[in-house]
């Protein structure tokens, strides 16, 4: 992957309790260009994002936002600097006491670069945008499917405009139908945004769909990279379970 990344991952590192759950990461997110990590339950991809995120302090190693060194920054620097990037969790993490558009909207509003109006305007223009109606805007989460929620906090991740979009497994939990729904809502969000992503996920439906570049985490390390048709001449039965897999997905 060439050029600039927008986010530079060098030899990370973190354990709990003597347990070693990133052994070492290298990863590169280029600008505009989305990357996939796949890998089994427990081999550290969640906590790899939540250091990227800020949510956990590494142990070791380097998380770069474009060029610029995250880690040990200071809680004012690392916001203004994460103002580039839109998150999705596992669990769409929606606040249950606000409407969908406040939840939406979270981010223009707690920045305070927009009013009340201009946000409920920009909240309903994101929720159309992965095809949800202005009807719901009102709407407390609990009224809504998962699928539903689902979009909300896509469109929450959006609803910035960011460079970068950062997602946890974000059709866990979906049926086959509206997962395919979510990766393409993914997918017209990514080229919309021209945004780099990193992705996280083990359905590889879902990697097939919206990957450029596919890396598979096993035991805390990186043990294949590469595009999502590279040869991968490897005995790694990790290796062979996830990309063979995608291969197969996509056949």
């Amino acid at each position: 992957m060439d050029g600039t990344p927008k986010i530079k991952i060098r030899g990370l590192k973190k354990s709990f309790g003597g347990r070693t759950v990133l052994a070492g990461v290298d990863l590169d997110v280029p600008a505009g260009r989305s990357l996939v990590l796949l890998g089994p339950s427990a081999a550290g991809k969640t906590v790899l994002l939540k250091c990227v995120c800020g949510l956990i302090a590494p142990d070791e190693g380097s998380i770069e936002v474009d060029g610029a060194e995250t880690v040990g920054l200071g809680a004012n620097a690392r916001d203004a600097l994460m103002r580039k990037v839109g998150v999705v969790f596992q669990s769409n993490a929606l606040f249950d006491s606000l409407p969908t558009w406040r939840n939406v909207a979270f981010g223009l509003l707690s920045r305070g670069t927009v009013g009340r109006n201009d946000a409920k305007r920009i909240a309903v223009e994101k929720l159309a945008a992965v095809g949800l109606s202005a009807d719901a805007a009102d709407l407390l989460p609990i009224a809504l499917s998962g699928g539903m929620q689902k979009r909300v906090a896509l469109a929450r991740a959006i609803a910035t405009d960011p460079e970068i979009l950062l997602l946890d497994d974000p059709t866990a939990g979906l049926d086959p139908i509206v997962a395919r729904m979510i990766d393409l809502l993914i997918a017209d969000s990514l080229r919309a945004l021209k945004a780099g992503a990193l992705i996280i996920t083990q359905n590889l439906d879902t990697a097939r769909r919206v990957a450029d570049h596919v890396a598979v985490l096993s035991a805390g390390r990186v043990v294949w990279e590469g595009a999502p048709d590279a040869p991968f001449p490897s005995d790694d039965p990790v290796v062979r379970r996830y990309v063979g897999g995608l291969r197969e997905a996509a056949a």
